[in-house]
């Protein structure tokens, strides 16, 4: 298992790919036979490491391609992803902590993000 990770660096700077390259990622497993889902960033309340609309594409093979929290709360996304390839169902995800915690769990930014995980259908 491979896990290739959507984040490059340069410089230092974290760059994200464009949204066109998440979904012709997601495509391009479809169009190989693979499962494929899409987990999207759909609500944030307060500091939130990826705004609304950010987008991170799983394959069954684990390959992810995109970001929806710059990689703090990816693992679970991953997981859930997983688990929607599996069983078909959409979720509504909802990760948030107050500033105490923040740092224990590695939502430092103290806001909440919600993230809406679909299996993705040829």
């Amino acid at each position: 298992m491979s896990i290739q990770s959507g984040v490059a660096k340069d410089r230092g700077l974290q760059a994200y790919p464009d949204p066109d390259e998440v979904l012709g990622a997601a495509r391009g497993w479809l169009d190989e036979g693979r499962g494929v889902a899409l987990a999207t960033v759909v609500a944030t309340w307060g500091s939130s490491p990826r705004p609304v609309g950010s987008q991170l594409a799983v394959d069954d093979r684990q390959n992810m391609l995109g970001s929806v929290s710059g990689g703090c709360i990816e693992g679970a996304v991953v997981q859930e992803a997983g688990a929607a390839m599996r069983d078909g169902k959409p979720r509504l995800l909802e990760f948030g902590v107050s500033d105490e915690d923040a740092w224990s769990v590695g939502l430092a930014c103290g806001g909440s993000v919600q993230v809406y995980v679909e299996k993705l259908e040829p």
